[in-house]
């Protein structure tokens, strides 16, 4: 099963997919969309692009989210929503499951502890992925995480060979 895991933000919005094999996961990719300093609109069509051939390059069974929490600023909260709805929009026009989880819910996942510190979390997204070190920026290895939490909540429900390519 290919995991698309996502880290939400409209400047820089980190992604990360893994390959899940029985208990084996394997590192496909990760790294960051860079917005340039634009209108949200054109830099959520810049997203949609870059999502659109991260899936034509991985071919991914599902896409994984990080559920939005937003306490101070409500305004960039709904920059980073829209900024999730284009990549919604991207894995429901190719077919694609979405599956999100809550930042505790990663951190239990990743680390058994659902508070856990940002570094202890990219200690483990390298240790589960037999990395030498954790992937940088952060929000690669965040994007990791969610795709690893995906892998250890969600069961392979369907064969590979299966899944309509849309």
């Amino acid at each position: 099963m290919v995991i698309l895991g996502i880290d939400p933000g409209y400047e820089r919005m980190g992604f990360g997919c893994i390959l899940k094999t029985g208990s084996t996961l394997r590192h496909l990719a990760s790294g960051t969309i860079q917005t340039p300093r634009i209108g949200l609109a054109e830099r959520l069509k810049v997203i949609h692009a870059e999502i659109e051939r991260l899936i034509a390059e991985h071919q991914p069974d599902v896409l994984a989210v990080e559920k939005l929490i937003f306490a101070a600023n409500k305004t960039t909260a709904f920059d980073v929503a829209k900024a999730v709805g284009v990549v919604l929009l991207a894995a429901s026009e190719r077919g694609i499951e979405v599956s999100e989880f809550s930042p505790p819910e990663v951190k239990q996942s990743v680390v058994g502890f659902g508070a856990a510190q940002k570094k202890q979390v990219q200690f483990m997204v390298a240790k589960l992925l037999g990395l030498k070190e954790a992937p940088k920026p952060d929000d690669a290895a965040d994007a990791l995480a969610v795709a690893i939490c995906c892998s250890f909540k969600r069961p392979l429900t369907r064969p590979l060979a299966a899944r309509d390519p849309g």
